[in-house]
């Protein structure tokens, strides 16, 4: 095979070809896994195999599929069959070789044991039990950078226009200012329906709403654009009164305390915000990451060497994308820099959200843990 690559572990890597491997899945065991590789069509997410040769050098002992979102910084297994330790042992020295910051294995066939023996940590399920078959309960993750990185809640977006949303709630919850208990459905579409522009949530209309829903949580919005956003796409008539309601929103900004600089937020704002325990709500494209030109917001909460660590309430399940692969996700610095940039003036959108003060404290003062 003149297109493998050699990984140091005696692995090879070979592009996925659906519907060429029925044989090897059923004689390496699973068959249950030949329905699931084949049923979806990842194309999308660079879909290889990572196998493992038997001893005779012909026939293959072990074979995990793997994909990933475009310019990130990880792989994740969807299965491992076969000799299972060797195979996800080939797919983390390909990932250490790649120079990726993680590796995650999607808990179809993966056992907590064998996940375990691997090296890998449970990731905590979504808040709402997911209701796509194509997801699975459980995942896993082991990290191949240093870094500071705490888990969030993961929530997916129950709705096409609730992300901006959904990521204020997912930093809010992470901060402790929002009971895990109380972030269903109904906080959803409350602090959309408070942020919306009708469908979508501009940066300035978000920062308000997040002040307003938390008003011990110091919030600052980031607009390099001194004109509404986000109405490119409606005719005249639509972007004129949803104009209006934004510039509503910077008046609201101004009473009630929240600042808009007008400068974009850098990668090592970005960056430097989280290192003091503040939240990034980020307003990216989708182009990247999903081949779509969409805007749509992450939220940006932990760092490694080289990428950036977010959230994203979002997966695009007909492409075989679950929660998995949108929570914990790292994002290299210039992919991140490069999705910042959105709609067709490029222009820079995100609110930060500081650590919830007491009540009566200075923003020089820590906040209680």
């Amino acid at each position: 095979m003149s297109s493998q690559q050699k990984t140091p572990v005696n692995g090879v890597v070979v592009p996925f070809e659906p519907g060429t491997l029925s044989t090897l899945l059923r004689r390496l065991g699973h068959h249950e896994v030949a329905e699931r590789w084949h049923t979806v069509d990842r194309s999308a997410h660079a879909p290889r195999l990572v196998a493992v040769p038997g001893d005779d050098g012909q026939d293959w002992a072990a074979a995990a599929l793997v994909t990933a979102r475009r310019h990130t910084a990880y792989l994740k297994i969807v299965d491992a069959v076969g000799d299972v330790p060797a195979a996800v042992a080939a797919v983390v020295a390909h990932a250490r070789r790649r120079k990726l910051a993680q590796v995650k294995w999607e808990g179809w066939t993966a056992s907590p044991e064998d996940a375990a023996a691997a090296g890998f940590a449970p990731l905590r399920p979504p808040l709402a039990p997911t209701e796509d078959a194509a997801a699975p309960a459980a995942g896993y993750v082991r990290w191949l950078r240093d870094g500071v990185v705490t888990e969030p809640p993961y929530y997916g977006q129950t709705t096409h226009f609730t992300c901006g949303a959904v990521t204020a709630l997912v930093a809010q919850a992470h901060a402790g200012a929002l009971p895990r208990e109380a972030f269903d459905r109904r906080a959803e579409l409350t602090l959309w329906r408070e942020a919306t522009n009708f469908p979508v949530c501009e940066p300035v209309g978000l920062g308000v709403a997040v002040r307003r829903a938390w008003p011990s949580s110091p919030v600052t919005v980031h607009l390099d654009m001194d004109r509404p956003v986000l109405l490119d796409h409606y005719a005249e008539s639509e972007r004129e009164w949803r104009a209006h309601l934004q510039r509503l929103s910077r008046t609201d900004a101004g009473r009630i305390g929240v600042p808009i600089d007008p400068r974009p937020l850098s990668l090592t704002a970005i960056r430097s915000a989280i290192g003091r325990g503040e939240q990034v709500l980020l307003l990216v494209s989708l182009a990247g990451m999903q081949g779509f030109d969409v805007p749509h917001w992450v939220l940006c909460h932990g760092t490694v060497p080289g990428a950036v660590v977010i959230e994203d309430p979002w997966a695009a399940a007909t492409a075989g994308d679950t929660w998995v692969d949108a929570h914990l996700l790292p994002v290299p610095d210039p992919s991140l820099d490069t999705m910042s940039a959105v709609s067709g003036d490029r222009f820079h959108g995100a609110v930060t959200i500081g650590r919830p003060q007491r009540h009566g404290a200075s923003s020089s003062e820590p906040a209680d843990e």
